[in-house]
């Protein structure tokens, strides 16, 4: 018990202290005799996964927020318009202190230094946790690199109380993603053999995890760093092993969403909430009962008994609307529930209505309801094997192959009894084709998981201009985040992202 109070105010105490690469006091961690025991190591991994839970929202923000999902109406004052306006100047630089990302590799810094010294009862669990710190390290400084290209690269834990020694200057992002791909080389070595889930539970980095983030980052690097096919074929080689470590599909949508579902064996890492001890944002993406109540769903049902205490803050937008515009499409009902004005005589509203449209409420992560409270406690998805296969037939399309299997996979779920053949397969075509059909795929399957910026990113700089409408040719340096002056000021050895003047 002290040792968890003891991590509790370590995290309070690094979290506090958000000026990224400027803090000012030396990691809690460090302190003498807490790195002694297997208790003290295990403590400090309950730890990591705490530091990145604190961070979700930011995460969901920088993979999401930009893109074209959302931006529709909602029934309460919208938050991070400028993000989904690309409205972004120095003046205006989101995400300052690099969203806290450095306060995550700080922590697991501190575990990669000292946990190999840590006597263990059986080394493969202190091998496991390795695994975990060098994918979830890797896992942070790809998301560094996709949001601002060059960032500072820190290794060491932070025992230096002098300013000056923390400052680090912004490397390349070739340097950056080999980084990446040591971290997960690292990683995957750790394992080694071992292709357990830790405590038999999916909210916890495993090889499976690392194996997905390779094939992610290999998709990148080989499409955007001119890695070209060797890394393409790194990417297909690494997503292929993941259906033999105890992951596939689940059979249909019903069973995937829900509490009662998240220890499904589609879950490859997902962030764990619980009753008590944390809930998860999609509250925000809600609204409350007094705006819901006279409300009627799209099957001309009263949603007056419906119980919920959140806010409305993000609508999907038309596009969106309109995408999911097929009743056949088990995703549709699954995704949203649309809110009209009236029940449309009892028949309801098959298809969108604009003019008795009135919002929507965010399904996917609803938690369960206890008699009048709603429980915001459903595990989010970091990597699910939905992901795995369309990951996979990108990088089947970008060394020239046939991604259709991949994509009819993942149809045919969503179809159901309702899928024909003739109508809902796809069908190989040109590169341009087969990249459009896997980018629309991915966009019905994964909102608000926080994948469709990242999508358009990975794609190519002109798909991200093509379906954004509020970025055009000219502007592709707003696709990387400037930094605020307030940093650079902290950090003089920082240079703005380039595109960006004061």
């Amino acid at each position: 018990m002290k040792n968890y109070i003891f991590i509790i105010i370590a995290l309070i105490t690094i979290s506090s202290c958000e000026n990224e690469l400027e803090l000012s006091s030396p990691s809690q961690l460090t302190a003498a005799g807490f790195w002694d025991t297997e208790e003290g190591a295990l403590t400090a991994h309950t730890g990591l996964y705490a530091n990145l839970r604190s961070e979700a929202g930011d995460l969901w923000l920088l993979g999401e927020m930009r893109s074209d999902i959302w931006g529709g109406r909602t029934y309460e004052s919208p938050f991070n318009e400028s993000l989904i306006e690309s409205n972004i100047t120095v003046a205006t630089a989101p995400f300052g202190g690099w969203a806290g990302l450095y306060t995550l590799i700080h922590r697991v810094n501190d575990f990669l230094t000292n946990v190999p010294n840590v006597s263990f009862n059986d080394e493969s669990d202190k091998n496991h946790l390795l695994g975990q710190a060098y994918g979830l390290r890797a896992l942070y400084y790809y998301t560094l690199l996709k949001t601002w290209g060059d960032v500072p690269i820190i290794l060491e834990p932070l025992t230096d109380v002098n300013p000056e020694g923390l400052s680090r200057e912004r490397s390349s992002q070739a340097e950056v993603m080999a980084l990446i791909k040591s971290d997960i080389e690292a990683s995957l070595n750790a394992f080694g053999s071992d292709n357990s889930f830790w405590e038999g539970g999916r909210v916890f980095w495993s090889k499976a995890a690392s194996l997905a983030l390779k094939g992610d980052v290999y998709i990148w690097s080989g499409n955007l760093l001119n890695g070209g096919n060797s890394d393409f074929t790194e990417a297909k080689t690494a997503l292929q092993q993941i259906s033999s470590l105890g992951v596939s599909l689940v059979p249909s949508i019903s069973g995937l969403w829900g509490v009662e579902n998240e220890t499904n064996e589609e879950f490859i890492f997902a962030i764990q909430y619980k009753r008590d001890e944390a809930s998860n944002i999609y509250n925000s993406l809600t609204g409350r009962s007094t705006e819901i109540n006279p409300q009627y769903n799209d099957a001309g049902e009263s949603m007056s008994d419906f119980i919920i205490a959140g806010a409305n803050r993000y609508g999907q937008s038309e596009k969106t609307l309109f995408l999911l515009d097929d009743s056949d499409d088990a995703r549709k009902d699954a995704t949203f529930i649309r809110l009209y004005t009236d029940d449309n005589g009892g028949l309801g509203y098959q298809t969108y209505d604009e003019s008795k449209y009135f919002g929507s409420i965010f399904k996917k992560f609803l938690g369960r309801v206890d008699g009048s409270e709603r429980i915001f406690e459903n595990d989010v998805p970091v990597y699910r094997y939905a992901d795995v296969l369309l990951l996979l037939a990108e990088a089947k399309n970008l060394l020239g192959e046939d991604p259709s299997g991949e994509i009819n996979q993942i149809r045919q779920r969503a179809y159901g009894e309702n899928y024909s053949p003739g109508i809902h397969a796809y069908v190989n075509s040109t590169q341009a084709d087969n990249v459009n059909a896997i980018l629309e795929e991915r966009y019905k399957e994964f909102i608000g998981e926080g994948k469709r910026w990242w999508d358009l990113r990975r794609a190519g700089n002109n798909y991200v201009i093509n379906n954004i409408s509020y970025l055009s040719a000219g502007e592709e340096y707003k696709l990387l985040l400037p930094i605020t002056t307030d940093m650079i000021g902290r950090n003089p050895l920082l240079n703005q992202t380039p595109g960006y003047t004061d």
